[in-house]
């Protein structure tokens, strides 16, 4: 079945190809959590971390720590993958994102034509300004709590989610490693592979 779904159980997520592959990144110490304004592109006016499309030859985390450089100018340090993002839009549009939380950076945080950086309390996060789900999985990854989340979207409005927690440290890499392991297997199993 394609867009217009009535529900992420109508989504077959195994033959799910995003449109997009992208990560966000949050600086966080002492209970304060790095944010930006976004100026320009997808998601202009909200708040959220810095991020952006992986290109081509990149892994999900040399993508997260060029964005921030792009974007805040700083080089954040203690990086840890922490979730993964899979949002289908009504309009048939598609995203994966990878998360990631890091501890430090080097350098000063700076405004671009992009993004302006502000610290704000993990307390305080102007959730009513950033997109439906952040509410959902950012408290998770500021608690080092390691997810998954699906989201079904019509435009900005969040028509459903789900969030899956986990205790493991299996990273994006690892999981791509063990899917191909395991379509390689399948090829065999089917009688394809000789």
């Amino acid at each position: 079945m394609t867009a217009p779904y009535t529900g992420l159980q109508e989504i077959d997520w195994t033959d799910w190809i995003p449109h997009w592959r992208a990560t966000l990144l949050f600086i966080s110490r002492a209970r304060e959590v790095v944010l930006i304004h976004k100026k320009r592109g997808f998601g202009k006016g909200k708040i959220n971390g810095p991020g952006g499309r992986i290109e081509a030859g990149e892994t999900p985390k040399q993508a997260a720590i060029r964005e921030v450089q792009e974007e805040i100018c700083v080089t954040p340090t203690g990086v840890e993958e922490y979730g993964e993002l899979f949002f289908q839009f009504q309009d048939g549009f598609s995203i994966h994102g990878v998360v990631f939380l890091a501890d430090g950076f080097e350098g000063d945080l700076g405004e671009t034509e992009e993004a302006a950086p502000f610290w704000v309390s993990h307390d305080e996060i102007p959730y009513a300004r950033m997109w439906a789900d952040d509410v959902h999985w950012l408290p998770l990854v500021l608690a080092g709590q390691r997810f998954t989340g699906r989201f079904l979207f019509d435009g900005e409005v969040m028509l459903e989610h789900h969030i899956e927690e986990h205790s493991s440290r299996l990273t994006w890499s690892d999981r791509r490693f063990h899917l191909d392991l395991h379509h390689q297997e399948t090829k065999k199993s089917d009688g394809l592979h000789s």
